[in-house]
């Protein structure tokens, strides 16, 4: 079966997830590359603030972990869409693929088209996920 491959710049984080969740239960293989230019909509202060607090939580030896990388945090999104307890969900995360920026072999590759809200198409404040995860410690890899 041929990988999908989804550039994920300027695509609304959440709406780009449901629909590569769906895809990846129907059986397909999904690239998903540029994840640090996704965004996620709402008040900058509270992003950082809600994402930094879902770092914090838990006891840092035994969990719960929380990724500070924005390819990460896309492939935790997309996690929380699936059935990841089942068998059939876990099966589906290991079809997916998340990259920081575009790795050579993909380079020259068609992209395929998702019709998903862009950052053009809102009304509202928002930031890049790389940007959130800058805030909350990632080291700038993109």
């Amino acid at each position: 079966m041929e990988e999908k491959i989804i550039d994920a710049s300027n695509k609304i984080a959440g709406r780009l997830a449901s629909i590569v969740a769906k895809m990846l239960l129907e059986g397909e293989k999904v690239v998903i590359v540029n994840a640090e230019k996704a965004i996620i909509s709402g008040n900058p202060q509270f992003l950082k603030k809600f994402f930094l607090e879902r770092r914090h939580r838990g006891d840092p030896y035994k969990g719960p972990f929380y990724p500070r990388y924005p390819d990460q945090i896309l492939k935790r999104m997309i996690r929380g869409m699936l059935p990841y307890k089942k068998e059939k969900g876990r099966n589906a995360l290991k079809r997916l693929k998340v990259f920081i920026g575009i790795p050579n072999e993909y380079k020259n590759a068609k992209f395929f088209e998702i019709k998903v809200k862009e950052a053009k198409d809102l009304r509202c404040k928002y930031m890049t996920l790389g940007e959130i995860s800058e805030y909350i410690g990632a080291k700038k890899l993109w």
